[in-house]
């Protein structure tokens, strides 16, 4: 299990006259993550999601609040813990002179993987049908072969749990099933994911649990059905906005 518990992230913008203000774009939220459950964490761009799971993946320290994995805290066990994340941003970068498959060995040679490099590479390689581009350089890839790559890289190492940002985002149908559909098929595996969008249909579809974020507070929390339930609505996207008093409360 991971539990966050009141996680503040304090930052500083300058105003119009050059002035620092501080802001919270994290301000005291505390979720629980049960194992083998799909998290979605939901909100609008700049709703806080990228900085929760900075925080929850180690990337970024919470200016206040505590983040434990399995009762160990982050802070004392980082190392250990960080062997069991997986963790992916939207502007991962990877190197695009060489191939998927010398990228997943090079991956697994950095985490000591245990097993045969060969076996697990055609493993990953046909969770998420790399097979057709696996030796071509990542350069030449499209976008959502490209990210198909990149998830192939965070799950190379077996990790235990997921922390997805975005991670179908201006992607093909096609790439965002096979990406959907490897995250339910980790779920089957009794893998934990953390799965952060602005795409409310998607999680939907595969959430077991949602956290609705919107200026860095939590604003919602239940299954999808639950959440549609409350709000009197057919869908997450009409929740959202009738729990944030519509758009115009937004601008």
């Amino acid at each position: 299990m991971i539990k966050i518990e009141k996680v503040k992230k304090e930052f500083k913008k300058l105003d119009k006259n050059k002035k620092k203000n501080k802001f919270f774009a994290v301000n005291d939220i505390s979720l629980e993550i049960k194992n083998g459950e799909i998290v979605g964490i939901l909100g609008p761009n700049g709703a806080g999601k990228t900085t929760l799971l900075r925080m929850i993946g180690g990337i970024m320290e919470p200016t206040t609040g505590k983040i434990t994995y399995d009762n160990k805290s982050f802070k004392i066990n980082e190392l250990e813990i960080k062997k069991e994340i997986a963790y992916l941003s939207g502007n991962t970068k990877i190197y695009k002179s060489i191939s998927p498959y010398e990228l997943l060995k090079m991956c697994l040679e950095f985490y000591d993987y245990p097993e045969d490099y060969e076996k697990r590479i055609k493993e990953i390689s046909k969770v998420l049908e790399l097979d057709n581009f696996l030796y071509n350089k990542i350069e030449n890839l499209s976008t959502g072969q490209t990210q198909r790559v990149n998830i192939a890289r965070c799950l190379i190492h077996d990790p235990k749990y997921y922390i997805l940002d975005e991670a179908t985002s201006g992607l093909d149908i096609i790439s965002s099933q096979i990406i959907l559909d490897f995250i339910k098929s980790e779920k089957e595996r009794g893998k934990t994911v953390i799965y952060s969008t602005h795409y409310m249909e998607e999680a939907e579809n595969i959430c077991d649990t949602v956290y609705m974020v919107n200026k860095g507070k939590i604003i919602a929390t239940g299954t999808p059905k639950e959440i549609k339930s409350e709000t009197k609505t057919t869908n997450l996207r009409d929740s959202f906005f009738k729990l944030i008093g519509g758009l115009k409360n937004e601008e």
